[in-house]
């Protein structure tokens, strides 16, 4: 059994230089407590997370390319890791032990003589120099002590003519400070003053002979910095130390010029070059690029929604020559931007953890365009399910975001997978959903009420174009009567449908609207939206709210046919852990089950939705049966349960799943057991007393130092093995196969490809026609995953 990665969604982590975009055409950026490595040109025109890397234990706060196969990344956990990559993922890591507190600013040079020097940053006041020779030796050089200071960025660069190592940092006392390699040790040389707020980028470039360093502040300015060498009688000519100018012979007004030493025989003039004025808001990102021709370009990322090129007129004047970003909606601006290694492109980070790329047409040097990306959740990923034929797989997060991903497909090329829609954006964190049918769904945040949707039309038509559906009837049945679109009220939470949109003839006939709730326009799409469109234009209206519960929602599930509906909440006594069952044509309530005394965790119907099966806190499960088999809306009965006396599991039961053939139903729980449950022939014919009713366990398998959060059957058999994937609070995912009461593994896999915290839900792909499996997994690292499994043997 083969295991390939299909599609990994999770987006950049909210703190500044979190991503980079790499020599190689690669951008790496923390995801929870991995790194991330993403190809945005992946097949030509699209993109894909090609792998994730994990070392770090808490999050991961910034992310630093040094050459095409080195990266090195810094986290709370304390630690800084050099990563030494290959096509497949990290072939070496290194470890950077030292700091005591979280390390959120990294960078390194070479120098000529082969030997890396690093530089790490932490909250705990310190700077730490290391140095790390060929044969991959450590060694912590230098410690700067910052006297409670915090550092917030920081650069190094070779000087120019010279084989010593400038560093430039800034701290939260507004400035900018230079330190520079004295004989052994590095040693402040200067800080740079004129910033009125905390300085957070900073980047070098050679320009000609000189240095140019730029620095990006929160007082919403830019300064340009030149570092010049002089020669000893240049220095001695300009012995003349003024606070700030001085007079030229000519009488003109000239800038001062700082002079440092840099060990014995190097001198360099420091100059403020210029300030650059564009953005309304703190400026989070610096960084320089040389193209082709030799022109050197400035972009800098604001928390005001844009990014900004510069580039110096022939004159020497610093001025904007592209301004890219966001107009309106709800987003909070840019946390970082890089140039592409050609320069050709631009990328974004922004506050909700989506990435932005712009890319310069090759015939208009002004005309820049969006660029298909790879997004996804920025919390916890709650839950998660399949499209009941496997069009599309749906998730819902602690981010209040639901997100549905599906399969771009364009020419003879492979699939590659995209976020195509963000149907609910909500005011609270959610925790659950459950699919009625293609396009409409139910779903559960922390709030006492089931919300439940349905898909507009503007989205059932670009569905249908990106992933290419010829066969679509419940498209077609619904197409004529839906709404276009949804839009959010002020200060509202419910998604509002939208009919009609105002074309500008309507527009110009009405009084002017100052504050329009309407901001939907429908659009046609070609390839998957980029990030501000998903923000804004593709909610679901919504249908129906659903009240009844006490607490906040837990665990829904749906009939298959989705003509019935259940719900649970969070609960501390059998009252509130009543599962209540719903009538989804009308939105009635037609039953509560009792059962449990504790919340119930999972839900599940069995394929011919004859049963429902619930898993408990309380540590028993209950199984209930509907009274007439052929009635959709048939009443339930409980008929069997666990008890004190014959629970196997000792701990919550977290999880749990029907086979196929509705033959088998297996529970997963903290105590590291996964236990299969039928029921045997002859309590079928005859009458059972104990609470059982006659279903009895055909398999345990138990996991020492595990507990099984997820637990999923595959849609068919291998042979005449069922298949089960597992899912671990540890963050691993292990494959089984099962027949005949015995248990072989047929795959685990590891943090580095599967998830490095809790996961929270697994589920096969329905309604494959090929041999291969897929299989979708989400967890507590804001991971959505889906992985190819291919069955035959090699």
């Amino acid at each position: 059994m083969q295991i390939t990665n299909l599609y990994t969604s999770v987006a950049c982590n909210r703190t500044t230089e979190c991503a980079d975009w790499g020599p190689s055409g690669l951008i790496a950026y923390g995801a929870c407590n991995a790194v991330a490595v993403l190809n945005p040109r992946y097949n030509g025109n699209s993109a894909k997370i090609l792998y994730t890397l994990v070392e770090h234990t808490k999050r991961v706060n910034t992310v630093k390319w040094l050459d095409e196969q080195h990266l090195i990344s810094g986290g709370d956990d304390a630690n800084a890791v050099l990563w030494q990559l290959d096509d497949t993922g990290a072939k070496k890591r290194i470890l950077l032990k030292g700091h005591d507190n979280g390390v959120n600013a990294v960078d390194g040079v070479r120098r000529p003589n082969g030997i890396w020097l690093l530089a790490t940053a932490a909250a705990d006041s310190t700077i730490k120099l290391w140095h790390l020779q060929s044969d991959d030796v450590l060694s912590c050089a230098q410690t700067v002590q910052l006297d409670g200071g915090f550092c917030f960025s920081l650069r190094l660069t070779l000087l120019p003519h010279s084989e010593h190592v400038l560093m430039a940092f800034s701290a939260d006392d507004e400035t900018v400070s230079l330190w520079a390699e004295q004989s052994t040790h590095f040693e402040k040389l200067h800080k740079l003053s004129g910033h009125e707020d905390w300085v957070r980028g900073l980047d070098f470039v050679n320009d000609g002979q000189d240095l140019l360093l730029a620095s990006g502040s929160q007082d919403n300015f830019i300064r340009l910095w030149r570092i010049a060498p002089r020669t000893v009688q240049q220095v001695s000519e300009n012995r003349v130390d003024i606070e700030n100018f001085s007079f030229a012979e000519s009488g003109e007004i000239r800038v001062e010029e700082k002079i440092l030493q840099v060990g014995k025989n190097s001198w360099y003039a420091v100059t403020l070059e210029s300030v650059l004025y564009g953005h309304e808001g703190w400026v989070y990102g610096v960084h320089w690029h040389r193209n082709a021709k030799d022109e050197l370009r400035l972009l800098s990322a604001s928390i005001d929604k844009t990014l900004i090129v510069w580039a110096p007129t022939e004159e020497g004047v610093w001025l904007e020559q592209v301004r890219v970003g966001e107009v309106g909606g709800n987003t909070m601006g840019f946390f970082g931007g890089k140039f592409a290694h050609d320069g050709r492109s631009i990328m974004g980070h922004s506050y909700q953890g989506g990435f932005h790329i712009w890319n310069q047409s090759q015939e208009q040097a002004q005309l820049w365009t969006s660029n298909v990306i790879v997004g996804g959740h920025y919390g916890q990923v709650r839950d998660l399910a399949w499209e009941h034929e496997g069009a599309y797989l749906m998730t819902v997060s602690a981010d209040q975001t639901t997100r549905l991903h599906a399969p771009w497909l364009q020419g003879e090329q492979s699939p590659t997978w995209h976020e195509l829609a963000r149907p609910q954006v909500h005011g609270y964190d959610m925790q659950t959903l459950a699919l009625l049918s293609r396009y409409k769904f139910a779903s559960g945040a922390e709030e006492k009420i089931v919300r439940t949707f349905q898909a507009p039309a503007n989205f059932i038509e670009n569905f249908r174009h990106i992933s290419r559906l010829e066969n679509d009837a419940a498209g077609d049945a619904l197409l004529d009567s839906l709404p276009k679109g949804a839009s959010v009220p002020s200060l509202g939470l419910s998604n509002k449908a939208v009919y009609k949109v105002e074309t500008p003839d309507d527009k110009a006939s009405k009084v002017k609207d100052e504050y329009p709730d309407n901001y939907f326009v429908p659009i046609t799409l070609q390839t998957p939206p980029q990030e501000e469109t998903l923000m804004q234009n593709t909610l679901w209206p919504e249908l129906q709210k659903l009240y009844g519960h006490g607490y906040e929602l837990y665990a829904l599930a749906a009939t298959p046919d989705g003509q019935m509906l259940a719900s649970t909440c969070r609960a501390s006594n059998a009252e509130h852990a009543n599962i209540i069952l719903w009538n989804t044509a009308n939105w009635k309530q037609l039953q509560k089950l009792s059962g449990h005394q504790l919340t119930v965790t999972q839900l599940r119907f069995s394929p011919d939705a004859r049963y429902l099966l619930s898993v408990s806190r309380d540590r028993r499960w209950s199984l209930y049966k509907r009274d007439q088999p052929e009635e959709p809306l048939s009443s339930y009965t409980l008929v069997a349960n666990t008890d004190k006396t014959n629970g196997v599991h000792t701990r919550i039961i977290w999880s749990c799943d029907w086979s196929h053939d509705g033959k088998y139903f297996a529970t997963s729980s903290r105590d590291g057991k996964v236990v299969l449950w039928t029921q045997s022939e002859k309590a079928k014919e005859q009458e059972q007393k104990d609470s059982l009713n006659g279903w009895q366990t055909v398999g345990m398998l138990e996991l020492k130092n595990e507990s099984i959060t997820a637990v999923s059957f595959a849609q068919r058999c291998l042979g005449s093995s069922y298949v089960l994937a597992l899912g671990m609070e540890s963050g691993h995912i292990k494959i089984y196969q099962f027949n005949n009461g015995k248990w072989e593994l047929s795959c685990d896999l590891n943090q580095d490809l599967s998830h490095h915290l809790t996961v929270k839900r697994l589920q096969f792909r329905p309604g494959q026609q090929t041999d291969n499996m897929q299989l979708a997994s989400c967890g507590e690292d804001h991971l959505v995953r889906i992985y190819d499994i291919s069955t035959t043997s090699n």
